[in-house]
């Protein structure tokens, strides 16, 4: 009998050894990346036969009719639990600001990520940098900021220096044990699209892909920043080609993701499910042909004025799909006397009821 339990313990070791040696295959782009940072990337692969995390921007911060109220959330409101992805922005960080062009407080986004992280929760975060050469918003291009950043160019120097400033700010993600907060990094969003700095009209192809890669070799090999998994996303598309010709190479990208928002009224609800259908199959052909993480990275429906959006339209266009989560925008409520922001619903709202449904299904997944 005692023999036969040591077998059974031997055996139960080696089948963990084995499972422990699946599950850290992955390889980041980051071959220094700090421990957590790698369990981040093979948990990401492994939730892929698991489900769906949702994410919500900004939604510890604020929402709908308030702002910095304790532990509250529209999501958790709604949905009875907090979501399992926090995303935030670090736009403004490089001029010094309080506050990020959301009008979030950088000090409060810190706690906020730490507390989030410490329930389990996956953090990421995008970066909408004030446009280099003129100064302006992220959204106010002029032609040659691309080329002006990057090594040789005028404000190259100026560029590093942002870049610091985000240094400053990964560095400071620690946890209860002193570890670094693993993040998913986000900048240079939507990239075919021409509405950013960095926008296909604004520079060519190369420019851009020399950014991305510029940009990840400063911070790991000259900053020392070893707790990032780097994203890499378009606006919708429509081929593969398409979506591959910004893209920096395998060795620069550790997710793979697109954004997409309905616009218009709900009939348009077919067109949506239908695109992100087939954005979504070829992205994971992607994804699997190298072994990249599968995201979509933002998404949509400001107001969501139908009430039953989350079932009839989103979950549609999910349900057959391997992605290891999807995001939200943001909350903002009230921008003006005519103008409402919201792309969750809050407590009350005309779809907060089938959000509640879709979050039960058992492709979806939340904190718990």
């Amino acid at each position: 009998m005692r023999i036969f339990k040591k077998i059974i313990s031997l055996f139960i070791l080696l089948f963990y050894m084995l499972l422990v040696a699946e599950v850290t295959t992955a390889q980041t782009a980051d071959n220094e990346a700090t421990q957590e940072t790698r369990y981040l990337l093979n948990n990401l692969h492994k939730q892929l036969t698991q489900g769906i995390m949702f994410g919500h921007q900004n939604d510890l911060a604020y929402g709908v009719g308030w702002k910095y109220e304790g532990k509250r959330s529209d999501v958790k409101e709604t949905a009875g639990q907090y979501q399992a992805v926090y995303e935030w922005e670090l736009g403004r960080l490089e001029i010094d600001a309080a506050e990020n062009l959301d009008g979030v407080s950088f000090n409060k986004m810190k706690q906020y990520i730490a507390d989030a992280y410490q329930c389990g929760g996956m953090i990421t975060i995008s970066w909408h940098l004030n446009n280099p050469l003129t100064g302006k918003t992220a959204w106010e291009f002029a032609h040659g900021t691309v080329e002006s950043i990057l090594p040789g160019g005028s404000k190259n120097e100026l560029y590093k220096s942002c870049l610091d400033k985000k240094v400053a700010f990964f560095l400071h993600l620690k946890a209860k044990k002193g570890e670094f907060i693993p993040v998913i990094f986000r900048p240079f969003d939507e990239q075919n699209g021409s509405w950013f700095w960095w926008g296909k009209n604004h520079c060519t192809l190369e420019q851009l892909k020399q950014l991305c890669r510029f940009t990840e070799t400063y911070l790991q090999e000259v900053k020392n920043v070893h707790n990032l998994l780097d994203a890499f996303n378009t606006d919708r598309f429509d081929s593969i080609e398409a979506y591959l010709e910004r893209y920096p190479g395998d060795a620069y990208v550790d997710i793979m993701g697109f954004d997409i928002y309905q616009k218009g009224d709900i009939l348009v609800n077919d067109k949506l499910i239908a695109e992100v259908d087939k954005s979504l199959t070829l992205l994971e052909k992607m994804a699997a042909d190298k072994n990249k993480i599968p995201a979509l990275t933002d998404f949509g429906y400001n107001t969501v004025p139908d009430s039953l959006w989350w079932t009839n339209v989103f979950y549609k266009a999910l349900k057959k799909h391997t992605i290891a989560y999807v995001l939200a925008w943001r909350n903002a409520g009230k921008k003006s006397t005519d103008e409402m922001e919201f792309y969750m619903p809050y407590k009350g709202q005309l779809s907060a009821t089938n959000f509640k449904i879709f979050t039960l299904t058992d492709k979806i997944i939340f904190e718990k």
